[in-house]
């Protein structure tokens, strides 16, 4: 296995460095508060090319992989943006990209991904209802047959990004489990319009991850065109499982990324805090050792998705390592950024010091986009061969 960076890969890294310095701390900050969709930096991404790193080059994309897309995710969310940046990139080449390249018409990608990988359009995804929670397969929101299509009815939560977005990655039944040989039998996946009659959201407010909206989506009847279905009619559930074992990867990246900045920060305050006897803070091992824990366990998270992201590349199974990745970058983005904060000590808890957004964005991840304990089932029972539980 060769860790040396290629030259396109150089050169990307130090493209996506460049704009995530230029989209800084401060630009962040501003957002948070104004609890508003980074607009700016995601057209600046799209004209880099970036969006595109992982979509094919007959539609705009630079027509690389899931590895290279981490390593841009890494490098662009440690200049200022920290975790949240990586749901962008979740919504729209994830969502959007990856469920079009592969499982779309070509109707559809010729349509879709050229807008997508130009950040014309954004995506949003509604898979999460309120009786389900992690347990997909009992998800209610139904699409009836009518003739040429479906009349799409049910309810969806904690939807990312649907009122900045156009379209609308939809998971809904189209056979009851009744009707069903399997229980993974009966899924479908739908690419509409987010304006359209019968669809309509509401906010949910929430304690972090303010530059991306969280939403209730309500489906009351709403027509879905036969072209609309994306994949297989009845059988999305394994398309599905790849969209999203791919959005382990992003996530990942994502939380890699924050905790190299928030590492940084207290890092560079350490540096120059003076209490006693005019020796920096950051001399005294009480300091130091936390934060260099934390970059040996960030570092190790970060290797074990890119092996996840290479296995992905491969066509080879990767669901274990991208859910190991995300177990541990979770943990251990959480734990950086603590210890960031404890570093600052008071100075941590403020807004101008940018650390407790990383805390309060980060804190999402333990339980989204798959709990911690969640992963812990796949990994027992695909890895370890224990018992179900579940």
């Amino acid at each position: 296995m060769d860790f040396a960076l290629a030259e396109h890969q150089k050169l990307m890294l130090e493209t996506a460095r460049q704009i995530g310095r230029e989209f800084g701390v401060e630009y962040w900050r501003r957002l948070d508060a104004e609890k508003r969709f980074p607009a700016e930096m995601w057209q600046a991404i799209c004209k880099a090319g970036l969006c595109g790193v992982a979509l094919p080059e007959a539609h705009g994309g630079s027509g690389l992989g899931m590895l290279d897309l981490a390593l841009v995710i890494e490098a662009l969310t440690e200049g200022g943006a920290g975790a949240t940046l990586a749901q962008v990139f979740m919504v729209n080449p994830i969502f959007g990209g990856v469920a079009l390249s592969r499982y779309a018409s070509a109707e559809m990608r010729d349509a879709y991904l050229p807008k997508i990988i130009s950040g014309e359009i954004n995506c949003c995804m509604a898979l999460t209802e309120p009786d389900a929670g992690s347990n997909t397969l009992e998800i209610r929101t139904f699409a009836t047959p009518v003739g040429n299509g479906w009349r799409l009815n049910g309810r969806k939560v904690w939807i990312t990004a649907v009122p900045d977005a156009q379209k609308m990655l939809v998971v809904a039944r189209t056979k009851t489990v009744a009707e069903s040989t399997r229980r993974t039998d009966g899924i479908s996946l739908f690419f509409i319009d987010v304006e359209r009659s019968g669809l309509t959201f509401s906010p949910i407010e929430k304690v972090g991850t303010h530059t991306l909206s969280a939403s209730a989506v309500f489906f009351d009847d709403v027509k879905v065109d036969g072209a609309e279905l994306i994949g297989t009619l009845h059988g999305g559930w394994p398309e599905l499982l790849h969209v999203l074992n791919t959005e382990r990867i992003v996530t990942t990246a994502g939380l890699v990324g924050a905790a190299r900045l928030a590492t940084r920060l207290a890092v560079d305050y350490a540096r120059e805090r003076k209490v006693f006897n005019g020796t920096p803070i950051g001399a005294y091992q009480g300091l130091q050792f936390p934060l260099a824990r934390a970059t040996a366990e960030i570092e190790a998270a970060s290797t074990l998705n890119l092996k996840a992201a290479w296995k992905c590349d491969q066509g080879l199974p990767y669901g274990s390592e991208a859910n190991m990745a995300k177990v541990v970058s979770a943990r251990a983005a959480t734990d950086a950024i603590e210890r960031a904060m404890q570093t600052l000590g008071g100075m941590g808890y403020a807004k101008e010091f940018h650390v407790e957004r990383l805390w309060r964005d980060a804190r999402l991840f333990l339980f989204a986009p798959v709990s911690e304990e969640m992963a812990l089932n796949f990994i027992a029972v695909h890895d370890l061969k224990m018992p179900r539980s579940y």
